[in-house]
């Protein structure tokens, strides 16, 4: 990994403390930004999220996925953790936090923006950061790409039914006009841009340029995730700076979804006899969240000042350093699944 790669977790703490510093210094530069706004979509942040996820879409490969059929148990194993788990142990854990284990610290509203902030997180399978941890953990490059290629297609047509039907039913109101739209602009749009912009430089310039050009725009991409949490903490800075235990009580439910979904998915990669190098990739996808999607959505849905958008930020700060503690076990315990040639 790069220097910014590695030291992610830094980078993100230090953007968190710019913004609040910010924030509370300048909350007049903040107010102004709010305001460019256009189908409530804020285009600031919208043209940081477009920085993100674009690299990340050139990585999708349509012709990866004529190899679907090799190696099934693999892609069965992340396609249910990821839609039939993963989101809905997500809203079961925000029900049980902030409408129970926290009644009575926080506002009935309060309660409701940050369970929906939560749900959007378990709604948003990784796509990019993956291909972090699969390196890591010496992970099948290509069958990681079969894996998020899929997930990323089912993501299209899966993210606005399951994020309006759980928002739904946990008694949230559900814009589901400003919903699909944020579908469309913060998933549609990057893939189809992505697609696009890999099939002419692979016929132009061959496959290798693809590769060249995504590590081209790495930078860009992290720079546009540093920019959108300085600016979503300098919209949150005065709740941060006057009730910094929201931060606390958001991350207890989302640790606990973390470690329990990759126990689950690692669980069933044992049973199902997976070799290492696809079973580590699975529980990964699973574990990780496509945070990108959650924040936008979250601002779309709910504002700039939410306390949706802060939940989805605070998914940010613990991801890093969470995954490098999974990519650790899983290493460690890499002697207890079969080997790569080994037959499944």
């Amino acid at each position: 990994m790069g220097i910014f790669e590695r030291y992610l977790s830094l980078w993100v703490g230090l953007a968190i403390l710019a913004g609040v510093g910010l924030g509370n210094g300048a909350p007049g530069f903040f107010e102004l930004i709010s305001k460019w706004e256009f189908a409530g979509v804020n285009l600031v942040i919208a043209l940081f999220i477009w920085l993100m996820i674009y690299p990340m879409m050139l990585k999708v490969e349509l012709k990866s996925l004529r190899n679907v059929g090799q190696k099934p148990k693999g892609l069965i194993l992340t396609l249910v953790i990821n839609w039939l788990i993963k989101p809905f142990t997500m809203a079961a854990l925000g029900v049980l936090f902030f409408k129970y284990i926290y009644q009575g610290m926080i506002s009935e509203a309060e309660a409701g923006q940050y369970l929906a902030g939560l749900i959007l997180l378990g709604v948003a399978p990784c796509t990019a950061m993956v291909f972090v941890w699969s390196h890591l953990t010496d992970g099948d490059a290509n069958y990681t790409l079969v894996q998020v290629s899929l997930n990323d297609l089912i993501l299209v047509f899966a993210f606005a039914p399951i994020a309006g039907f759980l928002l739904g039913v946990t008694g949230l109101e559900v814009p589901w006009d400003t919903l699909v739209a944020s579908c469309v602009i913060f998933v549609v749009i990057p893939l189809l841009a992505g697609l696009v912009t890999q099939h002419w430089v692979v016929k132009n310039r061959g496959e290798l340029a693809v590769e060249k050009l995504s590590k081209r725009l790495k930078p860009s991409a992290i720079m546009g995730l540093l920019l959108t949490v300085t600016l979503l903490f300098g919209f949150q800075a005065e709740t941060i700076l006057l009730q910094p235990d929201r931060v606390f009580l958001i991350a207890a439910p989302l640790l606990i979804q973390s470690y329990g979904i990759f126990a689950i998915a690692f669980g069933l990669a044992k049973l199902l006899k997976l070799p290492f190098n696809v079973a580590a990739p699975a529980a990964m996808i699973g574990t990780s969240n496509f945070f990108e999607l959650a924040v936008a959505v979250a601002i779309s849905l709910f504002g700039l000042n939410s306390g949706a958008a802060l939940a989805t930020v605070v998914g940010v700060l613990i991801e890093v350093p969470v995954m490098l503690s999974l990519v650790t076990f899983a290493n460690r315990t890499k002697h207890c699944f079969p080997s790569p040639t080994a037959p499944a």
